[in-house]
């Protein structure tokens, strides 16, 4: 009697010695997610000079495009035969840096991604999509055994996860809930007056919309940039600032080879006597010009994320200057603060006083934020 006493004793010590390290783990996993939340997250954009492994699969008018990542064939073939027959244009690749690449040059609106890949996690994956493309949704696949490295993956931007093995009913039916609640989202955005768009839509905005370019980061300047394949950046103004600035006379561009630090003037509008400058959103050398705005300054007020970019940079400090900008959600959501706090002070001019001059214009851009270039 007295062993048994003794072994319950141990027992019960035992069990609050495991609790008490499995609750530890857990708080701590917590604070480490909530920190990453407001933190930078170290990023690796790993590009293939080729996308060897790709599989296509187009049908007409397709209700979205699919990129679909795994280091199993088996798996990718499932992909397209299940889900081409339900209407889904779709690419599968066998590996994170061919998906990236993919997603560089092509419009997909939704990427589906193995959870345990060599080389290339999943993980990795998720993170470099949301940089790359905030407005593409990722789904991670996972195996039972990984439910807690998925569930992580939605702190770093996924926007579900999917165990496997699943049937062919359940792949079709989940992806079709996706593209409804995906839809959803778009619509809503779209009343609120801004749309983060890819990259073939880059000029289609509304009259009456802003639009911030999926991918791209921007910065309390007014000027975004976006990181291309081969690591430079591109710059331009964001569709607020040039819908408030109106018709210029011309665009002032940077010399080449020019050294900028995140927040220098890098280049400007004249409109007569006047000049509006406006920052560099990173640091880096002047590589590049877009010669086209020479001929063409309304480039910039028509298509500001495609044909209306101003220079490439090399960077300088790319890692330790993005996570000052802002992208996805945040970009959105400040983007239409800045769009309804102008059009409010324009609704105070009359319409035949003209454009605003580009020094009381100035104080209206960058009189909210005057901290975070």
């Amino acid at each position: 009697m007295t062993m048994l006493v003794i072994f319950m004793v141990l027992a019960c010590v035992v069990i609050d010695l495991l609790l008490r390290q499995h609750f530890r783990r857990l708080r701590d996993r917590r604070e480490r997610l909530e920190q990453d939340r407001h933190q930078p997250v170290p990023v690796r954009l790993a590009f293939s000079d080729e996308a060897a492994s790709l599989k296509r699969v187009e049908v007409t008018q397709p209700k979205a495009r699919i990129l679909a990542v795994d280091d199993e064939k088996v798996v990718l073939d499932s992909y397209r035969r299940i889900l081409a027959p339900e209407g889904y244009s779709i690419d599968t690749v066998e590996s994170g840096p061919e998906a990236l690449s993919l997603l560089r040059r092509d419009p997909y609106d939704f990427v589906i991604t193995d959870l345990k890949m060599p080389d290339m996690d999943g993980v990795e994956v998720v993170k470099a999509v949301k940089v790359l493309r905030p407005d593409v949704d990722v789904v991670v696949i996972t195996g039972y055994g990984t439910i807690e490295t998925a569930v992580e993956t939605m702190a770093r931007g996924a926007c579900e996860y999917l165990r496997k093995p699943f049937t062919a009913d359940e792949l079709a039916g989940y992806v079709h809930r996706l593209l409804l609640r995906r839809r959803a989202r778009l619509e809503a955005a779209k009343r609120k007056g801004v749309r983060v768009l890819r990259p073939s839509q880059a000029g289609d905005a509304t009259a009456h919309e802003d639009a911030g370019q999926g991918g791209a980061f921007l910065s309390g300047g007014h000027t975004w940039a976006w990181v291309e394949p081969g690591g430079q950046v591109r710059v331009g103004l964001d569709d607020c600032a040039s819908r408030a600035m109106g018709p210029v006379d011309a665009v002032v561009l940077p010399a080449p080879g020019l050294e900028v630090r995140c927040g220098d003037p890098l280049f400007s509008f004249r409109r007569g006597a006047e000049e509006l400058s406006f920052p560099a959103p990173v640091s880096g050398r002047v590589q590049d010009l877009n010669g086209g705005l020479s001929a063409d300054p309304g480039l910039v007020s028509r298509s500001p994320y495609r044909d209306g970019w101003i220079c490439r940079l090399d960077p300088g400090d790319l890692a330790g200057e993005l996570g000052r900008l802002r992208i996805g959600g945040p970009a959105q959501e400040w983007l239409a603060q800045e769009a309804a706090r102008l059009q409010a002070a324009a609704a105070n001019r009359p319409e035949a006083a003209g454009p605003l001059p580009l020094a009381a214009l100035a104080q209206e851009l960058f009189a909210a934020e005057t901290t975070r270039v």
